[in-house]
C-alpha cells in the first residue's frame, strides 16, 4: 500500500499525550506504522559517558508516534485532512488532500 505520510510532511497530532501539536515528520518507520515528528512525544534518555569527548547525562529526543494518531496538514487550507491518491496522465501516482483537492507531492 502506498505511504500516506512521508518524511518532510507537516502533520497534526490528533490523539495521545501530544494532541494538538504540529510538526514536521523527521523519519518514518513503515514496519511499525510509526513516525518521528519534530518536537512531539519528547522522551528523556539516560546515557552513559562514551569515550573521552562525550559526557553522560539526560538527553531529550523525539519518540515515535503511531501513524493513526497523525493527520497531514492541507497545504491550501492549513487544516488537517485525509489523503487520497490520483494518477496523472503520464502514469505518475501522487498524493492529494481530500478536503481541497490540492496535490501534496510535486
Amino acid at each position: 500500500m502506498a505511504a500516506r505520510i512521508k518524511k518532510g510532511d507537516k502533520v497534526l497530532v490528533i490523539s495521545g499525550a501530544s494532541k494538538g501539536s504540529r510538526g514536521e515528520v523527521l523519519r518514518v518507520i513503515p514496519k511499525e506504522d510509526r513516525a518521528v515528528v519534530q518536537g512531539v512525544a519528547m522522551a528523556k534518555l539516560h546515557t552513559k559517558p562514551k569515550g573521552m569527548g562525550q559526557p553522560g547525562g539526560i538527553i531529550e529526543r523525539e519518540a515515535a508516534v503511531h501513524m493513526s494518531n497523525l493527520a497531514v496538514i492541507d497545504p491550501a487550507t492549513d487544516k488537517p485532512t485525509k489523503i487520497g491518491f490520483r494518477v496523472l496522465d503520464g502514469g505518475k501516482k501522487i498524493r492529494v488532500a481530500r478536503k481541497s483537492g490540492t496535490a501534496i507531492d510535486g
